[in-house]
């Protein structure tokens, strides 16, 4: 999948880090507490259990369709709080999105109709002007440093990710199907609950409208998984470079807000940890999963 899930302009030129060599890897002991590299680190509302993310179908399994992909979008982001006012108003908008979809949607899936054909639904790359993408924002398992992949059309660095395929039955599913894929990292887990929502124009996504006045639009739901220390990368044909990059020293400002919230989540933000005790830290991340509700709304 070609990965076009960040404001994307083309011609940028690449910002490059200090001492850094291109698919670096995190070699420093682990520390700190949150999610465990390679630990499962969402469990679903309804069993308790880690959710499989960017697994296949079972054997023998009928297709997927967009529908099913549609119905765990609108319940996850039903579930998610937005940590900031921008952050819950893009949430009413990626809903209402979805919302427009639900009949049409719900008809497909009580029909059994398999993906070949189907409509996007709002989540796949054939619904235009708009419809869902999803990414991964890759951590060391430290939180110092985040894993970033140079975007070959917009020549700009942005977090793992792409479009949702029919075989995708959840957002998670998608974003640790493209994380795996890009990162070369096949282990890597993705967590379930969302952190970030990011809407911007792409210009160069296809199919498109037709119509320059009316572009089509990626709303972005963007997630977190933490690397192992012995994590080795491996550059995909889909990227220019591979590279991590200090988490205090990115090459696009426009990252730094998913970037804080990802550390958060993990309780890897190792600035907020150490100005607090032990006790202040885990408080503080109870109230983040208290805000945003482990609810992976799958099939």
């Amino acid at each position: 999948m070609t990965v076009e899930t960040a404001n994307e302009t083309a011609n940028e030129p690449a910002n490059e880090p200090a001492n850094e060599t291109a698919v670096a890897t995190a070699n420093q002991p682990a520390s700190g507490s949150g999610i465990e590299p390679g630990a499962d680190a969402g469990a679903s509302p309804e069993t308790g259990t880690a959710p499989e993310t960017g697994t296949a179908p079972e054997t023998g399994a009928s297709p997927e369709t967009g529908a099913v992909l549609h119905r765990d979008a609108l319940a996850t982001l039903r579930a998610w709080t937005g940590a900031t006012p921008e952050q819950e108003r893009l949430r009413a908008r990626y809903v209402a999105h979805l919302e427009g979809f639900q009949e049409e949607a719900a008809g497909e899936e009580a029909a059994g109709k398999e993906a070949a054909g189907s409509p996007g639904h709002g989540v796949l790359r054939d619904s235009v002007p708009d419809h869902l993408t999803a990414s991964t924002l890759v951590l060391s398992h430290d939180g110092a440093r985040v894993l970033l992949t140079l975007h070959a059309k917009a020549r700009r660095w942005f977090q793992l990710g792409g479009h949702l395929e029919p075989g995708d039955r959840t957002l998670a599913d998608a974003a640790a199907r493209e994380a795996r894929e890009e990162s070369g990292i096949a282990d890597l887990v993705v967590d379930a609950v969302p952190v970030h929502l990011d809407e911007h124009v792409v210009p160069f996504c296809r199919p498109g409208t037709g119509d320059p006045d009316r572009p089509v639009h990626h709303l972005d739901v963007r997630f977190v998984a933490v690397a192992g220390p012995d994590a080795e990368t491996a550059l995909s044909d889909e990227s220019l470079a591979l590279r991590w990059w200090p988490a205090d020293a990115l090459p696009d400002p426009e990252l730094t807000e998913l970037v804080r919230l990802a550390r958060a989540r993990t309780s890897l933000d190792r600035t907020r940890l150490d100005q607090g005790s032990p006790d202040q830290a885990s408080s503080d991340q109870g109230s983040l999963d208290q805000a945003s509700p482990d609810h992976s709304g799958g099939a």
